[in-house]
């Protein structure tokens, strides 16, 4: 048999068997068995490839008429943040009366009947934006679901509103989300930034504004600052470079660091190790710059 009988990336066993393909070339090491009867070709381990998407190609030819994947893997799929025991979970889900899938590796969800409202990610059936984001609602903490609800919210390309994220939490669950709803913004780009914003509120210090455009006297764009207090005129940037980073691009963001404190902006940076395990010396810093700039500490407020 050539390689041309097996598809691209995971077939059923059933449908090899009916092509002709033998038992034993099945049961081989040249396939192996992601989920109870389906096969693929093992993963090449110098191609780096999001390991959630390849179980859910993998899951498809499995996945029956009105099932779709939900709950932590729609999100993912979306390219939000997972929290680690949802990282690699793969949900599927099915409205009533259907019956939901029950596989190993699969958490199966029959839901309650309405209209669907599924999107295609390429040739992935996934839940709408805001309705896996409440399906996670149910075992997720609140900083999690403001993270993934910043993300769906983002600045480039948002995939909801945040009224459609509350009037599907109203619909889904009541008023029980009112937490993480009143904590959520627009206009973040990555986790660590939400995780920041949220840091420096709980600790009492203003709301800062998200990625403002900072403009010359001619109305040439300087920068793009993380987060910014206007009134004090300080910008905070997260910087998530850890160990390889592109030397040309770290030169481009001197360029720029220079440009905003040359506008007289106080700038305050941010790193990983700032931020985690004590977010206390992030907060500090920026608390440092703030009080510098003018503003009044009226004491710090309990965690939100």
């Amino acid at each position: 048999m050539t390689d041309a009988a097996f598809p691209a990336s995971a077939f059923s066993y059933r449908s090899a068997r009916e092509a002709g393909i033998g038992r034993g070339v099945l049961r081989g090491n040249r396939f192996i068995a992601p989920f109870h009867g389906v096969r693929a070709e093992p993963p090449d381990p110098h191609r780096e490839t999001d390991e959630l998407m390849r179980l859910c190609h993998w899951y498809l030819p499995r996945l029956r008429e009105g099932q779709f994947f939900s709950h932590s893997t729609a999100l993912a799929l979306y390219g939000a943040a997972v929290p680690p025991p949802d990282a690699l979970a793969v949900h599927v889900s099915v409205h009533r009366p259907s019956s939901p899938p029950r596989t190993r590796g699969v958490s199966g969800h029959r839901l309650q009947q309405r209209d669907p409202d599924v999107h295609l990610l390429g040739e992935l059936p996934v839940e709408a934006p805001e309705r896996a984001w409440v399906q996670a609602s149910r075992t997720w903490m609140t900083d999690d679901l403001v993270v993934a609800a910043d993300h769906l919210l983002r600045r480039d390309r948002p995939l909801t509103t945040i009224h459609a994220l509350t009037t599907e939490a109203l619909r889904m669950r009541g008023d029980v989300l009112g937490e993480p709803l009143s904590l959520i913004r627009e206009g973040s780009e990555s986790a660590r930034e939400t995780l920041l914003r949220l840091v420096l509120v709980r600790a009492g210090l203003p709301e800062p504004e998200l990625n403002v455009p900072l403009r010359d006297a001619q109305g040439r764009t300087i920068a793009r600052l993380d987060e910014s207090f206007p009134e004090y005129r300080v910008a905070v940037e997260y910087d998530g470079r850890q160990h390889a980073f592109s030397v040309a691009q770290f030169r481009r963001d001197a360029d720029r660091w220079d440009a905003i404190r040359d506008a007289g902006w106080h700038l305050v940076r941010i790193l990983d190790h700032h931020l985690s395990p004590d977010p206390g010396v992030a907060v500090a810093k920026v608390r440092a710059a703030l009080t510098a700039r003018g503003w009044k500490d009226r004491g710090s407020r309990s965690a939100l």
